[in-house]
């Protein structure tokens, strides 16, 4: 269909040809990630002088940490990159479980304020994510107040940003699977678009379109396995490592957020 895709940008295709940097694994060894505990907790970036530069929570802190092993400068904020060139060690602080972990970050982003943390240092504003499938495709938008005619999931505040970002990547390649990453248009990878995301639709994929609204419905009811098998049986000829490693970091994001947020 003419006009389908926009803009489309060759940053990912060249990301997939070269190895990523790694500042941290350098500086802390493979060792330090290998052996960081597979358990609920917070992380925290401290500088030379043991200044708090950024406050994390992980279902799982060795995954969680695994993530953070190469920064593209292609791919990662340039503010991420400088916070990761000045960090010189990493505090691990568990918690029993999920809920403790949301807690203790809470806790620690309003008493620290870390210089690199944007969301949680403040009260948040209301946010709401919130989607709408129209005959030229899907949407997705931060708001305040919800719309007509659109779904919402309940306010998020901050929390709503990121969501969306994730969820762009995983319905773009579930989507467009035949265009994969490299395919979405300019920006967009690093969560650069106007306020309503519009993944357009196409002629042989219109059905999906109004599963991937379903799918969005069951995602926010808690049925996260349903939403996370229909992604992965869209996207299953994706086999790059590099886009398999962003769907499963994506996934990821996505099911903290059912277990911790929606289903409290």
């Amino acid at each position: 269909m003419p006009g389908c895709f926009i803009d489309h940008s060759t940053t990912v295709s060249q990301m997939l040809l070269f190895p990523d940097p790694r500042p941290l694994v350098e500086r802390l060894g493979q060792t330090f990630f290998r052996q960081a505990p597979e358990c609920p907790g917070v992380y925290l970036m401290r500088d030379a002088v043991d200044t708090v530069l950024y406050v994390g929570k992980a279902k799982n802190l060795r995954k969680r940490l695994g993530s953070y092993r190469v920064a593209n400068p292609e791919r990662m904020p340039r503010r991420h990159l400088r916070m990761l060139r000045a960090v010189q060690r990493i505090e691990l602080q568990r918690c029993p479980d999920e809920r403790s972990a949301l807690a203790r970050e809470s806790e620690l982003l309003r008493t620290l304020r870390p210089r690199f943390n944007r969301a949680g240092t403040w009260p948040a504003a209301p946010r709401c994510l919130a989607w709408r499938t129209t005959a030229e495709g899907l949407d997705l938008a931060v708001v305040q107040a919800v719309e007509v005619n659109w779904q919402s999931c309940r306010s998020l505040g901050y929390s709503a940003v990121g969501l969306r970002i994730a969820l762009v990547r995983l319905l773009w390649c579930a989507l467009h699977p035949e265009r994969g990453l490299a395919g979405m248009p300019q920006g967009w990878f690093e969560g650069r678009y106007s306020q309503v995301a519009r993944i357009p639709v196409c002629e042989k994929s219109s059905v999906a379109f109004h599963d991937a609204s379903e799918m969005l419905s069951r995602l926010f009811t808690g049925r996260a396995v349903e939403f996370k098998e229909w992604i992965s049986e869209r996207t299953g000829k994706q086999i790059h490592p590099f886009e398999i490693s962003v769907r499963q970091n994506d996934l990821e994001t996505v099911e903290e957020f059912v277990a911790i947020r929606v289903k409290l």
